[in-house]
Parts: C-alpha cells; structure tokens; sequence
C-alpha cells in the first residue's frame, strides 16, 4: 500500500507540472472537447481525420502541440485517478485497525471531483473559477497522497516538549496562509494577469490610482475567457494583490521557520525549518524571474512546483508536531 501511495504521490507532482506547462502554453482549449480530443482518444494525425476534426470545431482549427500538451496532462490525470481507486479498493479489502479508510474514501471523492473540473475547464472555455478549482484541486490530491504516506509510516519525533507542540496551530494556520497566496497566483493565471506589471518592487507608475479591487475578483460574462476578458486595470490589481499575498506569506512562513527552529530540540523538526526557508527563498527568486524575464515558460512552471512543495514542508510540519510525544 504504502509503494502504491508513493507512485500516486510521483503522478500527482507530474500531473501538477504538466497541468501548469498545459496552462502557460495556451493549450487548456488545445482539444476543446473531452475526454477525447477532436473526437478521438488521441491527437488525430491522419490527414481526413485533420479535416474531420476541423469540420467539426471550425472555430477551433486543430493546433498539434497544444492538443498534445493538453492529451498527455489527462493521459497522466487518468492514471493518477485510476491508482487512487485502487488505493481506496486495497483499503477496504485489507482494513485493519492501523489503516486508514476514510482518508482513502476522500481521496476518491476528490479525484472524482477533479475530474469534473478538468471537464468544465474545457467545457466552460476556461471559466477563470473553474481553472483555479481544478489547480487547487491539484493541490489538494497531492497534500491528501502525501498525508496518507505519513499516516502509513510509524514514525514519532523524540525530543519534544509541549512548548514545541503549541507551534501546531500556527504551522496549520501557515497552511491556510500558503493556500491562499496559491489561489492567488492561481487567480491571477487563469486570468492572464501574470505580466500585467512588469516592474518591481510593486507595478509602474501611478499604479494606486488604477485600482480595481472588485472588478478584479469578480466575473465578467464571456462565451470564451481563453486570454481573459479582465481590463487592464483588474489584472494589474490582481497581480499587486499576488504581490502583496507573496510579502505576507514571506513574512509569516520566515517566523514560524525561526521559532520551529529556536524552540526545538528534534534534529528532523529543525531540518523542516531549515527546508522551510531555503524553499521560500528559491520560491521567492522564481517569483522574481517570472517578473525580470517576461514569465519564461521553465521559470513558470518551476514556481508552481515549488509552491507545491512548500505546500508539502507545511504539511509534514503540521503532521509531525500533532504527532509528537
């Protein structure tokens, strides 16, 4: 079970990265059907398969790359689903008092949900709430994999004290704070908002009269939200917003490293810290890049990665200080 949960903890990274590469390449609409692509369970090659395809989505002419960028992100999602069945069906069939089940029961639940958004993403024509659903999504495949591999590995952390353990509500509180800044950034790609300011340390001048806080968290009605249908204004309020989320998330992760750190006397809780801020800090970087470089493709996907693993350190922290002894 636990080699099982591993490989589903690898696909869930690998479906997260190709759904970002999938995202920053333009390519969520890339088969603007589904599951199939164009009709077919793969990328028509053929040349009358080409035209049939055309014919029947005239508005969507058939694009090779994209349609591949999109197929192989739901190849890996499909596989993903199917290892988590299996997971759920090993659970019932061999439950046992040390098992979890209701853990593998949500599991099941959500990837199914998950798969309803990678449906509406394509076809609600890239519904902004639909694709940051589908992305924390993601997310939270990943976090639940990763918290069941810790509840099937019996581990305690020697070396604590009830000082350390109070630190448990502010690691889950750090937990909310990181999921907000994702849904955030989140926010701010599935409306194309990434480069809407393309200086630092905040936006160009005169960026504070520009603001738009409501029209840049509500939803304009659009047939098609591919490229997005905010104006200028609420995407560069959503990108400070993504700033300023970024700051705060910065701030309070760095404090909570350091007391985890100062208070501590397990060796591994110390190490988390540690990992904690080296993370944020590469995090940090990517961030900037994606600013100084005009939102390279690599450097993007990089940071989505990262944040996942962020997402993880926070979650192994959380596990191990409520765990202690």
């Amino acid at each position: 079970m636990r080699k099982l949960v591993l490989a589903g903890l690898i696909l869930a990274v690998t479906v997260i990265v190709l759904g970002a590469y999938t995202r920053l390449t333009d390519a969520g609409l890339g088969c603007p059907d589904w599951p199939g692509c164009y009709g077919h369970y793969k990328v028509p090659a053929a040349q009358e398969q080409i035209n049939a395809a055309e014919l029947a989505f005239p508005e969507r002419p058939l694009e090779p790359q994209k349609a591949w960028n999109e197929m192989i992100h739901r190849y890996f999602a499909s596989a993903l689903g199917l290892l988590i069945v299996v997971i759920f069906i090993i659970s019932i069939a061999k439950r046992a008092y040390h098992r979890p089940i209701k853990l593998p029961f949500f599991l099941l639940c959500l990837v199914i949900f998950q798969g309803m958004l990678g449906m509406w993403t394509v076809t609600l024509n890239l519904l902004p709430i639909v694709v940051l659903g589908h992305l924390l999504g993601g997310f939270a495949v990943l976090s639940s994999l990763f918290l069941l591999y810790l509840r099937l590995v019996p581990y305690r952390i020697p070396g604590g004290d009830h000082q350390v353990r109070r630190l448990g509500k502010y690691a889950l509180l750090g937990i909310g704070i990181l999921l907000g800044q994702i849904a955030l950034g989140g926010w701010t790609s599935a409306n194309y908002a990434a480069l809407a300011c393309t200086e630092l340390p905040i936006c160009e001048s005169n960026w504070y009269q520009k603001l738009d806080f409501i029209g840049a968290f509500s939803l304009p009605e659009a047939v098609n939200y591919e490229y997005g249908v905010h104006n200028y204004a609420q995407r560069m309020t959503m990108h400070i917003v993504h700033r300023a989320g970024a700051l705060l998330t910065f701030i309070y992760l760095c404090w909570l490293a350091t007391r985890i750190y100062a208070v501590a006397s397990s060796s591994f809780l110390k190490k988390i810290a540690v990992a904690l801020v080296v993370v944020l800090g590469i995090q940090v970087i990517l961030g900037v890049s994606n600013v100084v470089f005009s939102l390279p493709v690599a450097v993007a996907v990089l940071h989505n990665a990262v944040a996942a693993l962020l997402l993880q350190i926070l979650v192994l922290l959380s596990y191990s200080l409520y765990r202690k002894t």
